[in-house]
């Protein structure tokens, strides 16, 4: 087998002597590419944000951004990553590098200060930069940010700051980053890394990485994935490792055998069936997004609240749910829309409702040796939906309450409800109460009202550092108000 190796800005570099649990973060600076930051070791500020060669959703590669901190070194075997130090271009012998157009623009503008965070910026910036799409109006940007056609969080030229949600600035304050974000243009026709896009990007490498005792594993089949797991029981499976990542950096934990099933062509699938649309476990949150687009409302009311762009580039609806986290943002939308999980095993497959999914706190059915293979979501989808989340930040936050709601009103009446809620017991859970006060009922104040009541009632919210337990249950009694008033002209008071 070939030695694991990652190509690092051009340059193939061994993943020896790393440890299985090594970082890309720690793997870079451990090589002297120091632009890579750490700030939070969480995934939370974005100071360590680097860019990698993955499938793309409109052409054969996508340069993505993602959180050089969580992402084990062992990963990104056989894969492609450009960091910061790797966007400028060689200068002539004797000459300094020349500026890549995104950090031109983020020093002419006065885009750094300390300079901490601003390789992270850089790296998410040129993620954008080179989004297929992007400069549709990549003309005529002002000094003064987004015109009037385009809305605050996206400039004229095309530019999303929802593409730098992931990354914070302590010091030099966001207008001028901004400003730089709004400033850029097309990449240049001989632009390697926008030449680069249309090339296949590597393929998985089948990987077994082993030092010190503490393996790393990436089978190349799923069929693979499940013997290994039947041969050892403990490992850890991760898939954008968004939270093993954090248990690794901020507990120390160390596994002996870590299985990485991200790429398992079985579980990367997108397609729609007779009756339903089935998601494969392993798309990332982003990938998803671009695939559906917006063809289920309710995914995409979750899916600019679901932590930030650094994040929704590596997490998964698989690894979400395999959690079993009570505070995870996609369980509530997925009960919502009635999904459920299809679970493979030594002996074949199985579909398990989500509702029935949860057993307790972190639990649930799915039993030693099963990995989850995909969501499924029936059609036809219900027309009125909403995805509320409560948290102390708009975005990039953990909500202290999250609903989600799926109802079909016909002439007036609500033919069905469901209501996924996350935060307000030890899983996510239905709101079966509330349902049954909407169902049958006229779509009125007075019908919303009574069941905000009883949605008051949902669960059980305890006292936290993000909410006190009586806040919870106003909260999802106003939810429900909300709705009702996003949904109709008035409502009373």
């Amino acid at each position: 087998m070939v030695a694991a190796r990652i190509t690092v800005n051009g340059k193939e570099t061994p993943l020896a002597p790393a440890a299985p649990h090594t970082t890309v973060l720690d793997f870079l600076r451990e090589r002297g590419l120091t632009g890579t930051k750490e700030g939070c070791a969480e995934g939370e500020c974005g100071a360590c944000s680097v860019l990698v060669a993955r499938p793309g959703v409109d052409r054969p590669t996508d340069w993505v951004a993602v959180n050089a901190c969580l992402v084990p070194a062992a990963a990104l075997d056989g894969q492609e990553v450009i960091t910061s130090e790797g966007l400028a271009t060689p200068g002539a012998p004797g000459t300094p590098p020349v500026l890549h157009p995104v950090q031109e623009e983020m020093a002419v503008r006065g885009g750094s200060q300390c300079g901490y965070c601003t390789p992270g910026f850089v790296c998410s910036m040129a993620a954008e930069y080179y989004r297929p799409g992007r400069c549709a109006h990549a003309e005529g940007h002002g000094e003064n940010g987004a015109d009037a056609g385009t809305g605050a969080e996206h400039g004229p030229n095309g530019f999303d700051l929802h593409a730098l949600s992931g990354n914070l600035c302590r010091c030099t304050g966001y207008r001028p980053i901004r400003d730089a974000a709004f400033a850029i243009g097309a990449p240049a026709g001989d632009d390697p890394l926008a030449l680069r896009r249309e090339q296949a990007p590597p393929q998985p490498a089948a990987t077994v990485y082993t030092r010190d005792g503490k393996t790393f594993l990436r089978p190349a089949s799923l069929a693979e994935a499940l013997r290994l797991l039947s041969e050892r029981p403990g490992a850890v499976v991760v898939a954008g490792s968004t939270d093993w990542g954090v248990e690794v950096n901020i507990r120390s934990r160390r596994a002996d055998c870590v299985i990485a099933v991200d790429r398992l062509p079985e579980l990367r699938g997108l397609h729609t069936a007779p009756g339903h649309i089935e998601i494969g476990a392993a798309q990332t949150l982003t990938e998803i997004e671009r695939r559906l687009d917006g063809s289920v409302p309710l995914l995409a009311d979750l899916f600019p609240q679901f932590a930030s762009r650094l994040i929704r580039n590596s997490a998964t609806l698989g690894g979400n749910l395999g959690t079993g986290s009570p505070i995870g943002d996609s369980p509530p939308v997925l009960l919502a829309l009635e999904a459920s999980v299809v679970l493979a095993g030594a002996d074949g497959e199985r579909e398990v409702p989500l509702s029935a999914y949860f057993t307790g706190y972190r639990s649930s059915v799915r039993r030693p040796g099963e990995l989850i293979r995909a969501v499924r979501i029936p059609l036809p989808l219900s027309p009125v939906t909403a995805f509320h989340k409560i948290a102390k930040r708009r975005f990039d936050d953990i909500s202290s309450v999250a609903v989600a709601f799926a109802l079909d009103v016909q002439d007036g009446i609500v033919r069905k409800a469901r209501i996924g809620l996350g935060g307000v017991a030890a899983t996510p859970v239905r709101a079966l109460a509330t349902e049954a006060a909407l169902e049958g009922r006229p779509w009125t104040a007075e019908t919303a009202e009574a069941a905000a009541r009883v949605m008051r009632a949902e669960g059980t919210p305890m006292d936290d550092h993000r909410a006190s337990a009586v806040y919870r249950s106003a909260m999802l009694g106003q939810s429900l108000l909300k709705l009702y008033a996003q949904t109709t002209e008035a409502v009373s008071s």
